[in-house]
């Protein structure tokens, strides 16, 4: 069959989701090319799916300044398959819903969707405008999980029930526009029941579910969040509020307040662990919050094929890499955490050899009695800490957010000090805490590669700046604010520094550069101070194993408008798919490559119009009034899917 960019609607691809969403013939294939009329005994050999790619769209320009305004997709999908044909899909973009709108509660009534409740689930009111008071809603929707259920029980499904998981992580500005609310409020988390269409994989919204966080003590910041093997929903909290300075922490206060109504009650050793969401098969959602996982700044974790072992992002600065080995499989309240130490020989240069890992191992313990030692413990109860040097050979400097600190563990504290105080026990431990905001984390289980992103690579990873340490064994010569995405070499056999084997056959032991960006010398003409052609700043990272496509979304300050890319790990080919609103994030990234025969996959964005000077100063007097007409007044953001132009696509091809 030649090429083309139309297909009959029996043979379309499948692409509907969340945010992204892509269709692949998986086990769904046969049946498709039965209903397409393949497949029969007295017919040939239907032709199958082989590989896929993607034609790039070019990042929009004030040639047409609604493009840069709203969600941009003018890139193509190509399937190829086995007899060698080709098919063209031209993809675009679906949302949802944006943040604000009123949504279905599945029982006759309405939700606001992305709406902030307190403690006890009730609405949390924004009164900076007088006469207009209106409930909070969030402005930045992420990690998104896409899941199904054996047996749901939701009404008024007319194909079948999938779910959505989508959690809101903070809202930028109260409706004044001048009271910044950032990490004020506790985070909401929904279920969201969707309506597969069994022609064409639509999935259409019939219930939105606050879940109830008051079993996780409310969540704080949630960012970025992974599927697991087992089908729930890991979230994340980052950036943990440090527990030796909340007394003069306002933003913890008034989140306390906001959450329980008195700005002395929240706790901070509650926050900045990992909570878990199980979808029930009504459409409702339960959580916990796993204590067990250490207490960092918890972008998102992946779990490995083996239900056990989970590698960890750190969204900080003087960040580690982190991993958690279960006990039991497909059960993260109990276990050991390791902090990784790297050898000589980290490299931008993609070509290098890369750098060993060995494993620090920090401690063992279950999620239970780490939640004891954070109902009742202080900070000083766990630790001695000096900003200045204390001429006390007790105590062991290390590097902590940037600063120089020196501390010493109390007698007996020592598992409070791994999974409370993490980031400094790590440091103390010896672990190569020098990364720069690692955020997203995944995983290519055929060759066994896990990938980090690393937003950018700035201060503690710099030779010489006052946050570096040459012991840690990660260093770079210059800022490079493009970031960039390490890989993971994954085996066997591994043994801890203590010379204890350790309980996984996926542990990382060599990290290499895979995809840097590139910062430039002078802003371009349209204002962007990294290569717009090159990543910026990846974020949100996912692997689609069906289309061996790393998947990466932008959080960059450099990108006048961010992007989500493709990256072929076969072709080595990088391709743009989506340009974000201008000042939005990409965030959201999630992809299924079956579900009920469909491959999704989620991207949302989230902040629209935050401008930044001088990123924005050549096209912000152009969009901003564009910006506020699609979203709400820059309040509401969209949680959405990329579709095909047609209502779906199939991979299945019938022979002909």
């Amino acid at each position: 069959m030649s090429h083309s960019n139309a297909l009959p609607r029996r043979q379309a691809l499948k692409f509907l989701g969340t945010p992204l969403m892509l269709p692949l013939g998986g086990t769904a294939l046969g049946g498709l090319l039965t209903a397409c009329g393949g497949g029969s005994d007295d017919s040939p050999p239907a032709a199958s799916f082989a590989s896929a790619s993607f034609v790039p769209m070019a990042a929009p320009s004030l040639a047409v300044p609604a493009d840069m305004a709203k969600t941009l997709v003018n890139s193509t999908l190509m399937v190829k398959f086995s007899d060698d044909s080709t098919q063209g899909f031209s993809l675009s973009y679906a949302p949802f819903f944006t943040t604000g709108d009123l949504v279905s509660d599945g029982k006759g009534g309405t939700l606001l969707a992305g709406g902030y409740v307190d403690f006890a689930g009730k609405p949390i009111v924004d009164a900076t405008v007088a006469g207009k008071e209106r409930q909070f809603f969030s402005d930045s929707p992420d990690g998104t999980s896409l899941l199904k259920l054996d047996n749901p029980t939701v009404t008024g499904i007319k194909g079948k029930a999938v779910f959505a998981v989508v959690q809101f992580e903070y809202t930028t500005w109260a409706q004044d526009g001048k009271t910044d609310m950032y990490g004020k409020l506790p985070s909401p988390i929904a279920v969201l029941t969707l309506d597969q269409d069994q022609s064409t994989g639509k999935l259409s919204l019939v219930k939105y579910h606050n879940v109830d966080t008051a079993p996780a003590m409310g969540l704080w910041i949630t960012c970025g969040s992974s599927l697991s093997p087992w089908g729930t929903h890991l979230s994340s909290e980052e950036y943990e509020p440090d527990a030796f300075t909340i007394a003069s922490n306002t933003m913890f206060k008034a989140y306390s307040q906001n959450l329980f109504g008195d700005a002395t009650k929240a706790n901070p050793y509650h926050y900045g662990h990992l909570p878990e969401v199980t979808v029930n098969p009504d459409g409702t959602g339960t959580i916990k919050k796993h204590y067990c996982l250490g207490r960092i700044s918890h972008e998102l974790i992946q779990v490995m094929p083996d239900n056990r072992t989970a590698i960890m992002g750190d969204d900080a600065t003087n960040g580690g890499f982190f991993m958690f080995v279960a006990d039991k499989e497909k059960d993260l309240s109990a276990g050991t955490l390791y902090v990784a130490k790297f050898g000589t020989g980290f490299s931008l240069d993609t070509t290098a050899a890369g750098a060993a890992i060995t494993w620090i191992k920090l401690g063992s313990a279950s999620s239970a009695e780490i939640k004891t030692l954070a109902d009742t413990l202080k900070a000083t109860d766990i630790m001695d800490v000096a900003t200045t040097d204390p001429a006390d050979a007790s105590y062991t400097k290390i590097w902590f957010s940037g600063k120089v600190q020196w501390v010493r563990v109390k007698a007996g504290m020592d598992k409070a000090a791994a999974f409370l105080e993490t980031h400094r026990y790590a440091a103390l431990k010896g672990g190569s805490m020098a990364f720069t905001k690692m955020e997203g984390t995944t995983v290519n289980v055929k060759d066994k590669v896990a990938y980090s992103a690393l937003q950018n690579m700035q201060s503690s990873m710099v030779r010489g700046n006052a946050a570096w340490n040459d012991a840690y064994n990660i260093t770079i010569e210059k800022t490079l604010n493009a970031g960039g995405v390490l890989a993971h070499t994954l085996s066997a056999g591994q043994k801890d520094t203590a010379g204890t084997a350790i309980n996984s056959d996926w542990v990382p032991s060599l990290t290499k550069t895979l995809l840097i960006g590139e910062d430039l010398a002078a802003a371009d003409a349209l204002g962007n101070l990294c290569n717009a052609d090159k990543v910026a700043a990846p974020d949100n990272l996912k692997f689609s194993e069906k289309l061996r496509t790393l998947f990466i979304g932008e959080d960059s300050g450099y990108h006048v408008n961010n992007f989500v890319w493709a990256y072929n790990v076969d072709t080595k080919v990088l391709s743009r798919l989506v340009s974000m609103p201008s000042g939005a994030e990409a965030t959201g990234l999630g992809v299924v490559d079956d579900l009920n025969g469909w491959t999704y996959i989620t991207s949302n964005f989230q902040h629209a119009g935050d401008w930044g000077a001088p990123l924005h100063d050549k096209v912000k007097a152009t969009l901003d009034p564009l910006v506020r007409a699609n979203f709400k007044d820059r309040f509401g953001a969209q949680v959405g899917y990329l579709t095909g132009a047609i209502s779906s696509i199939s991979l299945a091809k019938k022979s002909v």
